[in-house]
């Protein structure tokens, strides 16, 4: 078998590159936060971005070449949501939950039960899901014009010049040139960066009832409806059928491992994954899998750099970061509504898959996606109904 280093292009590099980019500094704080509810030092904390870029890193690189397919894996940004309002439980007690919920997700994984339960969600239900879990980003892209206009224009302009005569090359045009305008408007931090490496810090896990009730169930849940759930859908909408129990296996093992360092929940990705599986990544989509690998490294780097990674990622705009995930996500949008709404059968269901989830709803704690794809799988049931009962 050929290494994977001859299927690697720059695309692909730069496609791994925007992924950790917009992953990490979209949620890095919610972390932090997080860790400081849980009662962590500033050396548990930096243990904690040790930790989840080691786990991202390793589960990245290694699914995505043992599948030969881009998986993607991140770590539960509703999770570290739901964390960060915890109260009333210690580190170590909080430690002991993150094994727990990493179990329940091996369990899940072992037992196939939940790709049994994707494999029965239509191809349109799917493509809706990923279309409206990608469309804020656009959104955002657009809005980012408020604050920053010459930066955004910009970065637009380069994109519809570059998909015309370089589509190969796009999107590391648009972050070169959002970089060179960043810097000309003074607006690169890299003061801030600070070298040293990331050390684990050791917390020996406890467990209690309340722990177990109030945080590891709760983290399971909304990883697997809130992040699993879409993650496997970005998949099948791109048309790759990776091994959804093995990956799942191999994130809830990593949390299991990572967790008394601070990795409390990892999980397939869904958004960053996308920028992955997409043309810009790589012409070719059997060598697509080069760009989460890619990405994997750059976690790995993450988690060895420690505070000097998180300041230089932190160091760009955050207009920058949205625009560049806008625009490097428009032709993933594209491809999702138009596989959504392709068949008029499930146009329906698909459309309030779409609407429910670009809405940004949480009920219960759990996010927009699994009630988008509530409301389908509703409305496709009572479609069916009345054509059997006619």
């Amino acid at each position: 078998m050929k290494s994977w280093l001859q299927d690697l292009s720059l695309s692909a590099v730069v496609a791994g590159f925007v992924a950790v980019l917009v992953g990490f500094t979209s949620s890095v704080a919610i972390v932090f936060q997080a860790a400081q509810a849980l009662g962590a030092t500033p050396a548990q904390a930096s243990s904690w971005i040790w930790a989840l870029g080691l786990g991202m890193g390793l589960t990245s690189l290694g699914l995505s070449l043992w599948t030969r397919q881009p998986v993607l894996t991140a770590w539960s940004t509703p999770g570290a949501a739901l964390l960060a309002g915890v109260s009333g439980v210690t580190l170590s007690e909080a430690v002991g939950a993150f094994i727990v919920c990493g179990v329940l997700i091996v369990i899940a994984g072992a037992t196939r039960w939940f790709e049994r339960i994707m494999d029965r969600i239509p191809i349109a239900i799917a493509s809706a899901l990923l279309a409206g879990v990608l469309t804020r980003f656009g959104l955002d892209a657009v809005m980012a014009t408020r604050s920053a206009p010459t930066l955004v224009l910009v970065m637009a302009l380069t994109y519809v010049l570059a998909r015309r005569w370089w589509p190969r090359y796009a999107t590391p045009l648009v972050l070169m040139a959002g970089v060179a305008v960043a810097a000309w408007q003074g607006r690169l931090h890299l003061e801030a960066v600070h070298w040293a490496w990331a050390m684990p810090v050791w917390v020996t896990p406890s467990w209690s009832p309340a722990a177990l009730i109030g945080v590891a169930l709760p983290l399971f849940l909304v990883t697997m409806a809130s992040q699993n759930l879409p993650g496997v859908a970005a998949q099948r909408a791109s048309g790759y059928q990776t091994p959804v129990s093995a990956s799942l296996t191999a994130t809830g093992l990593a949390s299991i491992v990572f967790a008394p360092f601070g990795g409390y929940a990892f999980n397939l990705a869904a958004i960053t994954a996308a920028i992955c599986m997409g043309p810009e990544a790589h012409e070719d989509p059997k060598r697509r899998y080069t760009a989460s690998a890619m990405a994997g490294v750059f976690y790995l780097a993450i988690g060895l750099a420690g505070g000097a990674v998180v300041g230089l990622l932190t160091a760009f705009p955050r207009e920058l970061i949205a625009a560049v995930a806008g625009l490097a996500l428009l032709g993933t949008i594209a491809g999702g509504l138009s596989a959504a709404l392709k068949d008029e059968r499930h146009r329906d269901a698909a459309i309030l898959t779409f609407l429910v989830t670009l809405s940004g709803l949480s009920m219960l704690g759990i996010g927009s996606a699994f009630w988008g794809v509530v409301a389908g799988t509703v409305s496709l049931l009572v479609q069916h109904f009345r054509r059997s009962a006619a």
